[in-house]
């Protein structure tokens, strides 16, 4: 018999079914509360979140030292990278799917153990194969940990506190990537490399404590048993595969001058037109299409590829000037970008308390101008900008993603639930992923592209025979000859080094020219803001 309960939001999460670790019956569902562990849920989701995307930044900075040991060279290394990408990629849309059929908890716990036993046989690894190929099944476990990550943590609240739940996601979605570098810079400096991976396996081991034990599925968003969806695995693995490719090496190649290019791009194309088209057809689909009928998603989600364009570009872009043009290490370049996300964390706990009380497309909104302000201070960034000139465009950073993601995440699943929650979410989050993906290869292309441009145009201002030009060799002349060197010598020296001066104004105008494309382009999608929900017409999930 049925247990009558007047609260809906609990009534969907009681049982039928005898008592399990994954279940509740109705003879405990009075003394149940489906939300009372809701902050040790979000730990244990939120652990297993971000030790993914820590992953995704940290191996950036131990490439030098890995290449070191396993004697390979840093574009065989790139396959370190690029190989967990691949494979995240292509399971991620996949998660909502995977979870609706062997429930949440249970491919959670799964891809959080796949991850972590992945870290441990990367850190053992004896040849740059066997760490590529464990590289690609750590990113087949991490590739589903933030979507699905993010359903538990939705129905772990109750629905007045939906934004509560998006703050705590957005601030492992900002922290992640910002302690990555910072972290892997600290444990490579201090220790080895391997330890990058093997840090993963304590706080893989806690994830899965908390959730094995407080994570309940309920059967309710569990899809009933039917065909597989072969034909749209296949054609979502080999076209977002090949689309990462394409993203990820476009460059290397040159683009469409390379044949291998042009053929993934064209395969990319073809694959993902007909998954399009299957899926839509589909009775089973591995990825429901129709829950972009949502406005509220289809709008979130297109804004959230804006947003992984700028916030994954300008985490990008912040190092390589700090590398290359001030001489920065990695671990001072990792803490200079920290400030950033204590001020997102700092802000997201307004965001949080206001919960339903402010129109999110405003928060929003004003959220997206902050971070084109940032992008617009980073502009004016110099070869001779010291330290505090960093603190406030990153700070100001912080604050405008603070204000975008908790609101953002919310309004955009906010008339889902069950599994389309879980399809949700996926879409979301794949949308943020390639967003990022296409700004890091369009912004490498860019920088590449514009460097040459702007040296050209500067050499042709700094003649060999112009008054300014020979007063400023002449002096970085003696200033050789001071050191020792012959006259003829110490001239040459000068010379190199003023092309150096002119490489130098080159970088900082690409960069000075980069952010302010990322400001635009977030300028550019604030009409998808207000495309979603009005605050009372959105119904929470749970509802």
């Amino acid at each position: 018999m049925r247990l009558r309960v007047p609260y809906a939001g609990i009534r969907d999460n009681l049982l039928d079914v005898s008592t399990t670790a994954d279940t509740v019956t109705p003879a405990t569902s009075r003394a149940y509360d489906p939300y009372a562990h809701r902050y040790l849920i979000a730990a244990g989701v939120i652990l297993g979140a971000v030790m993914e995307l820590i992953d995704t930044s940290i191996v950036n900075v131990a490439l030098a030292d890995i290449g070191a040991n396993l004697g390979a060279t840093l574009d065989e290394l790139t396959w370190v990278i690029t190989g967990y990408i691949l494979s995240a990629i292509v399971v991620l849309p996949m998660t909502g799917w995977l979870a609706a059929r062997f429930g949440r908890r249970r491919y959670f716990l799964t891809s959080v153990a796949m991850f972590t036993i992945a870290s441990f046989f990367c850190g053992t690894a004896s040849s740059l194969l066997s760490l590529v190929f464990w590289r690609v099944v750590q990113g087949l476990g991490g590739g589903a940990l933030i979507a699905t990550a993010q359903a538990i943590l939705f129905d772990a609240f109750p629905p007045n506190q939906k934004t509560v739940a998006a703050a705590i996601f957005g601030l492992g979605m900002i922290v992640g990537p910002a302690i990555g570098p910072t972290l892997g810079g600290v444990i490579v400096t201090k220790y080895a490399w391997p330890w990058i991976f093997y840090v993963n396996i304590p706080v893989g081991a806690m994830s899965m404590l908390l959730v094995s034990a407080f994570v309940h599925d309920n059967p309710e968003h569990r899809q009933p048993p039917g065909r597989i969806d072969v034909v749209g695995i296949a054609l979502l693995a080999i076209g977002l595969a090949s689309l990462q490719f394409v993203l990820e090496r476009g460059e290397h190649y040159d683009w469409f001058d390379s044949r291998l290019i042009v053929a993934l791009f064209g395969v990319a194309v073809i694959a993902l037109g007909a998954m399009l088209v299957w899926e839509i057809r589909s009775e089973n689909p591995v990825l429901d299409l129709h829950v972009l009928r949502d406005r509220s998603l289809a709008a979130g989600s297109l804004f959230a590829v804006a947003l992984g364009f700028a916030l994954y570009g300008s985490i990008f872009t912040e190092p390589l000037f700090m590398q290359n043009i001030l001489h920065y290490d990695a671990e001072t370049s990792g803490w200079l970008l920290f400030p950033g996300a204590v001020a997102a964390a700092i802000v997201m706990i307004p965001m949080a308390r206001l919960g339903n009380k402010v129109d999110a497309r405003w928060t929003v909104s004003i959220g997206a101008v902050l971070l084109a302000f940032s992008m617009w201070q980073h502009s004016h960034l110099t070869a001779e900008a010291g330290r505090h000139n960093w603190f406030w465009p990153i700070v100001t950073r912080g604050l405008g993603t603070g204000m975008i993601f908790v609101p953002l995440t919310a309004a955009a699943v906010s008339n889902l639930h069950g599994r389309l929650l879980g399809h949700g979410t996926a879409l979301f989050n794949l949308a943020r992923q390639l967003g990022g993906s296409i700004g890091l290869a369009i912004m490498s292309t860019y920088i590449t592209r514009d460097v040459a441009t702007n040296r050209a145009v500067l050499v042709e201002h700094v003649s060999r025979y112009g008054v300014g030009t020979q007063m400023r060799v002449g002096a970085m002349q003696h200033a050789f000859e001071s050191h020792g060197f012959d006259p003829m010598t110490a001239l040459h020296q000068a010379l190199a080094a003023l092309d150096g001066i002119v490489t130098q104004q080159a970088y900082v105008l690409a960069f000075e020219h980069l952010y302010l494309w990322i400001g635009l382009v977030m300028l550019a999608s604030l009409p998808l803001v207000f495309l979603l929900r009005r605050p009372q017409q959105m119904t929470m999930p749970g509802h």
